[in-house]
Formats: structure tokens, sequence, C-alpha cells
């Protein structure tokens, strides 16, 4: 099956050309501090905990939890195994954090390995928990905003193999059949792969229901009904379980694929032979079908050779195809503009071997040669020295995973949808509405650009709902950055440093006094602000997450609370 030709269509009514920059304002943000009774439950890396997979989902995890159904509310686990509420109604009677659950044991004093407990808020009224060794835990929260302070009361918990952290959950009803999502992530030693790091990244898509006791007189018992295990060789960016469980939607920088479901391995059909039995295959038993970022190819009424969305755009006038020998068929495709050399002709299919010709193998020892050399750049003053940055041309980048969002159908685990994210770097995700799947912020140039998937569409189901000027190139150049979000309402969006500084960028605003801007000779009618907030601490930001009217900032012992808007 073809996937669809998928892109991300920017809204170009959401773009401002006009826009100069931000202004540095002054105005002091009001920030209260609670100091917590106990520390955050942070775990930090242990020393087999090396690699870049496992900062980037242990080391930089967020420990703050936002509730998407219930503004101004967070959650966070500390020390004692405490799940703990605060909610803001005013800001300067801020009271202390409340309980809503306590593990019945001590994660810590487990033995083997342990991660950061995490929470997903599932629902309205449910929640989802992980104490960080293996167990998974569905809790009753009853409706929060209206009685934040009821004990959440534990329905189902189970131990679920080796530790893991919550990325998503939700949860939904079929025939009185009460459903949750959860999506688990895992960093695991991996002994096949021994010339990476050693280890592999897994996405397990678990269901629980409560399907199971239906008597007249029986209680209905919660259980796991189905578990479906995705692997891939990088933490994802973002992952996320569609609406109903239809399917699931991950962002990658090295693609995904569901390998086992019920610890059973899914059985890959075999590998179609790209080539053309000599049996008097003629021109006319080719099916050949080239777009400008589509390819299908095959013999016959066969399933096809290739079937999907191209790497990279080409030229479809230039590009040709031909039975070579009278045994195989030979694929021309022309680039529609030079780029780095691809990985693979069409996304997802890692079949085939990437051969470079001798011009281009020699081109690379010649601009490598310097690695090699005895002397560091022994004569700097030569006409070309050994290495200038400025030089390096796309035959320098060696060819590389492209980073890629993809849609899995839910019945059939196959991919439905790509699109190749290329320069797109991801920035943060974020819940804009509770009801959908959570949005995501991607660099489009110097910009940022929110998208809000929609998989319910049938064209364009991933929307570009707002834009961030010049939030791309900002956020860049803040190189101790360690998380970034926005309001849900857009107003503004934030980034943090890991140690005490936190910058708010707000949209632009009309200004009440004329200014004029005298390189352009034009008045001004808005100006876009910028605000820097120091806090006053010396731990380290160990979560970040913001609310239309505020911003909360967690460390070991404080929680922060930043009135951004009135």
């Amino acid at each position: 099956m073809a996937l669809p030709n998928c892109s991300l269509k920017v809204n170009r009514e959401l773009l401002d050309p006009s826009f100069e920059s931000y202004r540095l304002s002054l105005d002091s943000i009001p920030t209260y501090n609670v100091e917590l009774d106990a520390a955050v439950a942070e775990v930090k890396l242990k020393d087999s905990q090396y690699t870049l997979d496992h900062v980037r989902a242990f080391g930089m995890y967020n420990y703050l939890h936002i509730d998407p159904w219930y503004e101004d509310s967070v959650y966070f686990v500390d020390s004692k195994g405490r799940v703990l509420n605060l909610t803001v109604t005013l800001d300067t009677a801020l009271g202390k954090p409340c309980e809503m659950f306590r593990f019945e044991s001590d994660p810590s004093s487990c033995e083997g390995e342990q991660l950061c407990a995490s929470l997903s808020l599932t629902s309205a009224t449910w929640a989802t928990l992980s104490d960080g060794t293996g167990k998974l835990t569905l809790l009753r929260t009853s409706k929060r905003g209206e009685s934040s302070h009821n004990k959440w009361e534990p329905v189902f918990s189970e131990r679920l193999g080796e530790p893991f952290i919550i990325v998503h959950s939700l949860d939904h009803m079929l025939s009185h059949v009460h459903t949750i999502e959860v999506l688990l992530l895992r960093v695991q030693k991996d002994p096949s792969d021994t010339k990476g790091s050693g280890f592999s990244v897994s996405l397990e898509w678990i269901t629980v229901d409560n399907s199971a006791g239906q008597g007249e007189n029986e209680e209905r018992k919660y259980g796991v009904r189905k578990r479906r295990m995705m692997k891939g060789k990088c933490v994802p960016h973002y992952a996320a379980v569609e609406p109903q469980g239809k399917g699931i939607i991950v962002a990658s920088e090295k693609p995904f694929t569901f390998t086992e479901v019920d610890g059973l391995p899914l059985e890959e059909p075999p590998a179609e032979e790209m080539e053309v039995e000599n049996s008097g295959t003629t021109k006319d038993d080719i099916r050949f079908k080239l777009t400008v970022d589509c390819l299908r190819v095959g013999v016959g009424d066969h399933a096809p050779l290739l079937d999907g969305q191209l790497f990279a755009p080409v030229d479809p006038e230039a590009s040709t195809w031909t039975i070579k020998d009278d045994k195989s068929l030979e694929v021309s495709l022309q680039k529609r503009s030079e780029g780095p050399l691809w990985s693979e002709v069409v996304l997802g299919d890692r079949r085939g071997e990437y051969l470079m010709t001798d011009e281009q193998k020699s081109q690379l020892q010649q601009r490598l040669s310097y690695l090699t050399a005895e002397d560091l750049n022994p004569n700097p003053e030569k006409d070309k020295p050994p290495c200038n940055a400025q030089e390096l041309e796309d035959c320098d980048m060696f060819p590389e995973d492209s980073s890629t969002l993809m849609r899995f159908d839910g019945a059939t685990l196959k991919p439905t949808n790509v699109v190749s994210l290329g320069s797109n770097q991801f920035l943060f995700s974020v819940y804009i509405d509770p009801t959908e799947m959570p949005a995501f912020c991607l660099r489009h140039d110097v910009d940022a650009l929110l998208w809000q998937p929609r998989p319910n569409q049938d064209n364009d189901i991933w929307e570009h709902i707002s834009t961030f000027n010049a939030l791309g190139y900002v956020q860049a150049s803040k190189r101790d950055k360690k998380f970034a979000t926005c309001a849900p309402n857009f107003s503004y969006s934030a980034l943090c440093e890991c140690l005490r500084r936190v910058f708010i960028y707000r949209q632009p605003t009309p200004v009440d006094t004329v200014l004029f801007n005298r390189k352009q000779g034009r008045q001004v009618g808005q100006v876009a602000k910028q605000q820097v907030a120091n806090l006053d601490t010396n731990d380290p930001v160990l979560g970040f997450r913001a609310t239309n009217e505020r911003l909360f900032v967690l460390t070991a012992n404080n929680l922060f609370v930043l009135k951004v808007n009135n």
C-alpha cells in the first residue's frame, strides 16, 4: 500500500514576514515561591546509563505535570513516594502541595535498575502512574478540579517487565467497556547492536480495560488486554496514541517499527527480490508511477517492488527507468536540488545497499585526509588550510537517517502517513486541547510553528495552528536551555535554562504610544516583548510547565509560580 503524499502545509496567514525582533522589557514578573516539605524524587543517571538516549529520556525528564483539564494545577512526585498537587487560585495565598496518592513501598528501596517515577493524567477523572521500577498503576482520581483534596483510588496495578516511563495515555468507552491506552518508553541493552551504543529503544503500547467479569453481580476488573511493541534506535521526540486508540504518531530521528504483539514476533512478509525474472517480461509489464516525492514501481500484478515516499524531492521529467540486460530493472532518479546523500530511497524501507563511485570515494578521502595527518594543521598559513568549515560541501556529510513524523494504524500496525522533517528541528510538545493529542512545535527557518495532529482529517492530518516569531532562531542561541513550552492560548512562549533563568517571549501587541522606526522610516504599531526572570535558587530546574496565566518551575526543593498574564 502506498503511503499518502504527506507534507506539513504551512498556513501563510499565521506567518508575520514583517516581524523585526523582540524588545527587552524591564517589567518585573511577580514570582512566588513554595518551599517543599520533601525533595522531588529525582533519580540521577548511573554510570551504566551513559548514552545520549539515556540523557534525553531520563536526564532531561520533566518532573512537573500540568493538568490539561483543570487550569493552573500541577503535579509531581516527592522523595517520600507521594504524588503532590498544587492548584493556584490566588498567587499571594499559595498553600502547601496536597497529597493525592502515596506508593505502598518506597520505590528507591527496590533492588535493580530504577528510573524516575512518571505520571500521566489520562482524562478528567483518571491517571496512570509508574513507580520507576516497572510497575504500572491505574488511578481513579474523580473530578480533580471539583474535589482537589480527595485521595486517588488505585484500581489496577501490575508489573510489566523492565522499568519504563509513561509517555502518553488516554481513555475511551465502547459498549460500556472502559479502555485505557498507555504508551511506555524503555532504553534497553541490545546485544545485537555491536556497532552502535549497545542499547535500543522500545515503545510499548499497552491496552488496559475492564471487560473481564461482566456477570450480573461481578465487579468489573481491569486487566491488560493487549501489548504491542515498537523498536527503534533513538528516543523519540514525540509519541502519542490517537483518540479511541485508532493509531499512534511518532516523531524520531530514526524510524520505529512494530516488532511484536502480546509477546509474539510479527512475521514480516518475505522481501520481494528487486529483479525482473527473465520470463518474457517486457516494458508493458512494468508498473511505474513517479511524482515529485513518491515512487511506485512493480511488475505485472505482483506486489510493488518499491512503494512510498521518497527520501527527498526529485524531478520526474528528468528521471528514467529501463530494463537492463533483459533481467533487471534500473531506475534513475534526478534530485530536484543538491542535498545530503540519501540513506534510503523510500522512507522506512531499509533494503538495499549504498554504493559510492570511485570518484566519490576519492573526493571523500581527500577531504578527510587531514584527520590522519601526524600534525594538526602544521602550516595554517598555507593557501588552503586542512579544514575550513566554509568549504565543506554536501559530499562531506555521511548518510544519516532522516528525522521523520510517522502515523501508524492501530489495527494493521503499519505506517499510513510519513513526513520527512528534514531540517525542521523538534522543539517541544504541549497540550492545547485535552480532548486532542498533544501538539508539537517545530523550527521552520527562524520561526517556531505549532502543529496539532488531527488524524480524523482525511487530508493534512497535521494542522499548523500558531506561530512563535523568531523562536527557532532565539532558542538556538540558548546553549543552557533545558525546557521549552508555550501557553495553550499561544499568548507567549517560554524557555528555561538548566539553572535559574527563565525567558518569556510574548506575541506582538499594539503599543500605547507611537513608535518610529528610523531605519525603515515608518511607524511601528506592534511590539513583541521579551522578559527574563531569575529564580532565587541554586538548585537545577527539574520541571517546567505553562498555563495561560502562569509559569510553573520545579527545582529539587522549591516550586516557583511566575505570574505572566493577568
